[in-house]
């Protein structure tokens, strides 16, 4: 294996000749060990690395500050790298010290080594392009790094929202399926008043398409970029227009509604917005696992349970009970929900301890979010492909259980008095006779008026009178 020899502050390191990226990044390899993940199992925070490294280069060229050949080799360099090549070198941990500075350089590198052969030099020869001080110009980690890291985010949330869509498309379908089958509501695990199985599934569809809308408000809130603030956010070591110039670009290049922030001081070091999107993630996350609760108590039995639903079978769900199936599909949910909930407490933990004008726990922060992201993705594809699409309902048995149901009683009261509704409802318990079968028997109502009155369209719904 052929080697090059390149070095910085610390010294000279042998690199492969093979490896596009260069000494410090071969440093953070050896220091930084920590997930196994590496930056390439993140696609779009590589993508948003080249379109920051390209934005800079066309404001840096426009401003007089960057040499033509230059520019051109940057820009096609990056070009190529968000289009997908050269991906496998972005090879750092995503958790390390130092804010994200090894991330930097590993784009800074390649982007270097690629423009050097783009103009016909070997790798490694940074006389004719250097990594930080023509890839980097104007630049900082702690500008550039958070700019990529927030446009990488809003990029995934595409995958989610359309996932997110799908799983609301399929709940309403589900929810119209169901229309008239007629169940009993539950609180606290007891019967309360009848419902139907589609009102059940529409709240499950309500309850999701909500955060689509929240998703797409913090979105808004990650385009607000510190990009041209430079180390701490008083743009030190760049051109006054360069900012400004720099995010013009960037918002064309990603096709993203990209601003300045306010105060690049201020953005420079606040976690505000990351810390909305893990929120958002974590409420989410709460709101799927509380929807696959339900669906494995609904689905639970088939014979001693409440046997309401059926959820596709997926696998055999025992190595000893012959014709067990479990709720495989929400189980796995449930436990990414879990995780989920666990990497939200991890970020704003990370978010608080940023100490004066940075933040250096933000790799942690950006690592957490985007597994969060690419987790809820797959599962909720998972569930909506693989469990709510194949749902079936056992009408005859919620039908039976809502016969059966003493929490009718309450669609009375307003006609009998709550005094005679406890009567009837404890009676009813202890004799095991129906609600309507005491009503009839004390003569407080007749049977048209019952059967009135326990119909699912007043049961159902408020009424337009109660007289």
């Amino acid at each position: 294996m052929t080697t090059r020899l390149e070095h910085d502050l610390l010294g000279d390191e042998s690199l492969p000749n093979s490896a596009w990226y260069g000494i410090q990044t071969l440093r953070a390899l050896r220091n930084f060990n920590i997930t196994g993940v590496p930056i390439h199992h993140f696609p779009d925070l590589i993508n948003t690395l080249a379109m920051v490294k390209e934005a800079a280069a066309e404001a840096n060229f426009e401003l007089g500050e960057l040499p033509p050949a230059k520019y051109k080799a940057i820009k096609q360099a990056c070009q190529r790298i968000r289009e997908g090549e050269l991906h496998d070198q972005f090879v750092v941990d995503l958790i390390q010290g130092g804010a994200g500075t090894s991330t930097n350089m590993n784009a800074n590198e390649v982007i270097a080594n690629l423009a050097l052969s783009i103009m016909g030099y070997e790798k490694g020869q940074y006389q004719y392009l250097h990594p930080n001080n023509d890839v980097n110009r104007s630049q900082s980690t702690n500008d550039a790094y958070p700019t990529a890291a927030r446009l990488s985010i809003v990029l995934s949330t595409r995958a989610l929202l359309h996932s997110l869509r799908s799983i609301h498309k399929s709940l309403e379908a589900k929810a119209e399926e169901f229309a008239d089958v007629l169940k009993m509501g539950r609180t606290q695990l007891q019967d309360a008043v009848p419902m139907t199985l589609g009102q059940e599934f529409k709240a499950f569809s309500v309850t999701l398409g909500e955060d689509i809308q929240r998703i797409g408000e913090v979105c808004n809130l990650l385009c607000e970029v510190n990009l041209g603030g430079t180390a701490i956010g008083t743009g030190l070591n760049t051109h006054k227009d360069y900012s400004r110039i720099a995010i013009e670009h960037l918002a064309r290049i990603s096709e993203l509604p990209v601003v300045p922030a306010s105060n690049l001081v201020e953005a420079t070091s606040d976690m505000g917005a990351f810390v909305s999107m893990s929120s958002i993630q974590k409420r989410l996350a709460i709101k799927l696992s509380k929807i696959c609760n339900d669906l494995r108590l609904l689905s639970s039995g088939p014979r001693a349970g409440f046997n309401e639903i059926n959820l596709p079978a997926m696998q055999p769900g025992s190595s000893i009970m012959p014709g067990k199936v479990n709720p495989v599909i929400p189980e796995a949910v449930n436990q990414t929900a879990f995780q989920v909930m666990g990497s939200d407490l991890t970020v704003s933990m990370a978010a608080e301890a940023g100490q004066l004008q940075l933040n250096a726990m933000e790799p942690v922060i950006v690592y957490n979010i985007l597994n969060s992201m690419k987790m809820l993705t797959s599962a909720i594809y998972m569930l909506d492909h693989r469990c709510i699409r194949g749902i079936s309902a056992n009408k005859e048995h919620c039908q039976q259980q809502v016969k059966d149901s003493i929490g009718m009683i309450t669609a009375l009261v307003p006609y009998i008095g709550y005094d005679n509704a406890s009567r009837i409802a404890r009676n009813a318990l202890l004799t095991r006779s129906t609600v309507g079968e005491l009503i009839l028997k004390e003569n407080l109502l007749d049977e048209a008026t019952l059967n009135r009155l326990l119909s699912p369209s007043a049961m159902l719904h408020p009424m337009d009178s109660l007289v």
